[in-house]
C-alpha cells in the first residue's frame, strides 16, 4: 500500500567520523550543484533530474538493487497505469481517492496512475501457483508511483507528484513473518548506515481501539507480537530504541518505521517494514500447503533505501552537498597548473576513468578560480598537477570531507579512490596512501584558494 511519509600536509592515520554541517536547504544546493531543475511547463512537483542528479540517482538505485539481490529479491517490472477496477479491488480508491490523479477515459474503460506499486505486485504473484516450499518470494522494483499533491505542499524533492520508490513485496507463510521482518529491518538499517543518515529510533506502529482497521483482532495481535520480537532481536546489536506508538499503523497492518530527526527536531519515516492483511484477501493470494490445502499468504511491504527523491534531498542536506566519493557526481576534478601539465592531467584522467571513476579535467582559467569553482561544486577530490608533481608521477590532492591535503603518487591515488568507491565508504581512508612532500609554492596556492 502507500508508503509513509556528512588541511593537512600528510595523510591521516585515523579517518575521523564526518561531522554534521549546519543545516542546508536541498533546494539551494540542488540549484548550485545542478542536481535538479523545475519548469512551469513540465509542471509543479515534477522535478527534472539534471546530469549531476542523474549520477546520484543511478548510484542510489544501484545500492538499492545490490541490497535487494543480497537478500534474495528478484526483479519485476510493472506498468504505471491500471484500470480503475484494480484500485477498487486493492482498496486504494476507497481510502486514498483524494491523493490519486483522476481516472482517464480509454474507450469504454477508465485507467488511472497508480498511487502505490503493491496492486501490480499482487497480480504478479497471483500469475503463478506457488507451493509452501517456494516461499518466501520477494519481488523488487524501483518503480514510479503518483500522488496528486496540492500545489501548496510541494517542495523541491521532498514533496513531489511522481515518487520513484525502492519497493519490495514479500509473500511468505505466517511462520516466516518474524524472520522476514527481521531481515528487512537489518537491511534497512544497513542502507541508512551506508548513506550516512543516522536513525533516531525505530517506531513500532500499532493499531489503537478505533475503527477502520482491516483484519481480525487475532491477526493484529499475532502480527504485532511478531514485529516486536523481530525488532527487539535486531536492535540488540544497535544503540537504538524501539518505541511503540498506538494508532500509527497502516489500516491494513502494523509496521516498523525507521525514524530520523532533522536539526529542527522534525521527525519523519525514511524506511518501513509493513505487514498487510488487506491485499492477500482482496486478491485471493494463496499457496499450496504441506497438507494439500490452499492457505492465505502473508504480504510484507519492505522499504530499504526509500524514495530516490526524498533520500537525495536528505543526503544533500545532511552532507551540505559534499557527498561521499561513491555518490559524488564528479569524483575527481583534475586541474593542470599550465599547458605543460595538460598531458599528465589527461593521462591521469584516463587511468582513473579506466578504474570506473567519474573524472573531469578543468584546464581553463586561473588556478585559483578553478579551485574555488571545484570546491563550490562540491567535487569530491581536487587533484592539482604542477610541474614538480608531474615530474614525480604524483598529484597535489585535496579532500575537504576527510580533511586531507598532500602530494600522492598516481598509482596510490588510483588504488585508494577505487577501493573507497567500491566499498561505498563515507570517507576516503587516506591513511593507506603514501604522501610525498609538496612543493611549498603550489601547496600554499591550493590552501589559500580552498579556504
Amino acid at each position: 500500500m502507500r508508503p509513509d511519509h556528512s588541511d593537512r600536509g600528510s595523510a591521516v592515520d585515523d579517518v575521523p567520523a564526518p561531522s554534521r554541517p549546519a543545516r542546508a536547504d536541498h533546494r539551494e544546493l540542488g540549484r548550485a550543484m545542478h542536481i535538479f531543475a523545475t519548469d512551469a511547463l513540465a509542471g509543479a512537483g515534477l522535478p527534472l533530474w539534471l546530469p549531476a542528479g542523474a549520477v546520484i540517482r543511478a548510484e542510489l538505485e544501484r545500492l538499492a538493487k545490490d541490497l535487494a539481490h543480497a537478500d534474495g529479491c528478484v526483479d519485476v517490472y510493472s506498468p504505471v497505469l491500471g484500470k480503475r477496477a484494480l484500485f477498487e479491488r486493492s482498496g486504494h480508491l476507497a481510502k486514498f481517492a483524494d491523493d490519486m490523479f483522476p481516472p482517464m477515459p480509454l474507450g469504454e474503460e477508465e485507467v488511472m496512475l497508480r498511487p502505490a506499486n503493491c496492486p501490480h505486485h499482487a497480480l504478479i504473484y497471483a500469475a503463478t501457483r506457488h507451493s509452501y516450499r517456494e516461499l518466501p518470494i520477494r519481488l523488487n522494483e524501483l518503480a514510479p508511483m503518483f500522488r496528486a499533491e496540492r500545489s501548496g505542499v510541494l517542495s523541491g524533492l521532498t514533496r513531489v507528484r511522481q515518487i520513484s520508490l525502492d519497493d519490495t513485496h514479500v509473500f511468505c507463510r505466517p511462520d516466516q513473518v518474524a524472520a522476514e521482518a527481521a531481515q528487512a529491518l537489518r537491511t534497512a538499517l544497513r542502507a541508512q548506515s551506508i548513506l550516512g543518515l543516522p536513525v533516531d529510533h525505530v517506531r513500532l506502529s500499532l493499531r489503537d481501539d478505533g475503527d477502520g482497521w482491516l483484519g481480525t483482532a487475532e491477526q493484529w495481535e499475532a502480527a504485532q507480537v511478531a514485529l516486536s520480537e523481530a525488532a527487539a532481536g535486531v536492535l540488540a546489536g544497535h544503540d537504538l530504541e524501539l518505541v511503540a506508538v498506538p494508532g500509527e499503523a497502516a489500516f491494513y497492518g502494523p509496521k516498523l518505521d525507521l525514524q530520523v530527526r532533522d536539526d529542527r527536531g522534525h521527525e519523519e519515516s525514511i524506511a518501513t517494514v509493513q505487514l498487510d492483511f488487506n491485499q492477500p484477501e482482496r486478491f485471493d493470494l494463496t499457496y499450496d500447503g504441506a497438507d494439500g490445502e490452499r492457505h492465505r499468504v502473508v504480504m510484507i511491504h519492505r522499504g530499504t533505501v526509500g524514495s530516490m527523491e526524498r533520500v537525495t534531498a536528505s543526503l544533500l542536506e545532511r552532507h551540505n552537498g559534499r557527498l561521499p566519493l561513491w555518490l559524488s557526481p564528479v569524483q575527481v576534478a583534475i586541474l593542470p597548473v599550465g599547458d605543460a601539465q595538460d598531458g599528465p592531467a589527461h593521462a591521469l584522467r584516463d587511468e582513473l576513468a579506466g578504474r570506473g571513476l567519474r573524472v573531469q579535467v578543468v584546464p581553463d582559467g586561473s588556478l585559483g578560480a578553478r579551485i574555488r569553482r571545484s570546491r563550490e561544486q562540491r567535487d569530491a577530490i581536487i587533484a592539482v598537477v604542477g610541474a614538480a608533481e608531474a615530474a614525480r608521477g604524483a598529484v597535489q590532492v585535496t579532500d575537504v570531507a576527510a580533511g586531507f591535503q598532500g602530494v600522492v603518487p598516481v598509482a596510490e591515488l588510483c588504488a585508494v579512490l577505487a577501493d573507497a568507491r567500491d566499498r561505498r565508504l563515507a570517507l576516503v581512508p587516506w591513511g593507506s596512501a603514501q604522501p610525498t612532500r609538496a612543493s611549498s609554492e603550489l601547496s600554499a596556492t591550493v590552501e589559500h584558494h580552498m579556504r
